[in-house]
């Protein structure tokens, strides 16, 4: 049964200054998001994969890189939340954000998106060109998916995972690497196996009234997800496989041990859709990472054996 939210949400936009004891800073950063950045570690495969992981000025750029794609990213939700604002404050968990409750002006909260997006391209492009216009592409994409393209079907879920590719080239190109054409691959499909399995978690969440909180949840349905999310799974683990023991790979690192990494990824997804199915999760990709130890230690585990693997090449192979 879908929750209905209280009204103690106002019903109108309500000036940032009239909540008591609130700043506006903290409603502002709040609206930010600081809790999805981890979406943004993609950015690091780049200097991990092109064997820089311990060039101090490539990890310097990697880090530029990482905390540009915050700031465009966190441009994004604010959008979006002021977009959605009236659709938002309809839904049981959504309405507690900043600017849906009417504890954030609108315009308040427009104004620090345009500021902080002047800051964020500017860092971009200083970072290089190439890397300011793989920022601008996504911070365009990403701002079309709060318009039009998160109300056209397959299309909402197929931007999304644009967004996390265009994420790990933007990472590549800040350390002046090559990445490989299977990484991207896989990046791609991860990406669509979280967004598709948040469709299914919002699906559950709101039962019946999920088509009156966001139109395209009309278009899904819980089996035509599961199709979909069984489809991306298997070729999600095909494509890794793939990109570990292709001779491209075994040649740049110098040996064919990449392949003892794969039970990590094949654990992590299966964690990850036990936690959809069974415990109802798959709403936030980024607080699941955080708060589900077994999935948290997966990763953990899985860059630890790369790191390993790529860099300190065991066995002497």
């Amino acid at each position: 049964m879908a929750r209905h939210h209280s009204s103690a949400s106002p019903a109108v936009d309500a000036p940032a200054g009239s909540v008591g004891g609130r700043f506006v800073a903290a409603l502002l950063f709040r609206s930010l998001r600081p809790e999805q950045w981890t979406k943004n570690l993609i950015v690091f495969a780049g200097l991990l994969f092109g064997l820089q992981l311990f060039d101090v000025d490539a990890v310097l750029r990697a880090l530029a890189a990482f905390a540009v794609f915050c700031a465009l990213s966190g441009v994004v939700y604010v959008v979006n939340d002021i977009m959605d604002r009236d659709a938002d404050r309809r839904h049981p968990l959504k309405a507690r954000r900043p600017i849906a409750s009417g504890a954030l002006s609108p315009v308040v909260a427009g104004a620090a998106a345009a500021a902080l997006t002047v800051g964020g391209m500017a860092a971009a492009f200083a970072l290089g060109r190439n890397f300011g216009l793989v920022a601008l592409t996504y911070l365009v994409l990403q701002t079309l998916y709060s318009g039009p393209l998160k109300h056209i079907v397959i299309l909402d879920v197929l931007t999304i995972a644009v967004g996390f590719v265009l994420r790990a080239a933007a990472g590549a190109v800040a350390v002046a690497v090559p990445i490989s054409h299977w990484l991207l691959i896989v990046t791609v499909l991860l990406a669509l196996f979280l967004a598709l399995s948040k469709r299914r978690h919002e699906l559950v969440l709101l039962a019946g009234e999920a088509a009156q909180h966001r139109p395209i949840l009309g278009e899904y349905s819980p089996y035509l997800l599961d199709q979909m999310i069984s489809v991306v799974t298997a070729s999600t683990l095909v494509a890794y496989i793939f990109y570990c023991i292709s001779p491209e790979t075994v040649q740049k690192f110098g040996t064919d041990l990449l392949g003892l990494t794969i039970p990590f990824p094949l654990y992590g997804i299966f964690r990850y859709l036990y936690l959809v199915h069974r415990r109802e999760g798959g709403g936030s990709p980024s607080q699941m990472l955080l708060n589900d130890r077994p999935l948290l230690m997966c990763v953990g585990l899985w860059v630890a054996a790369v790191v390993v693997i790529v860099y300190v090449r065991p066995f002497g192979v």
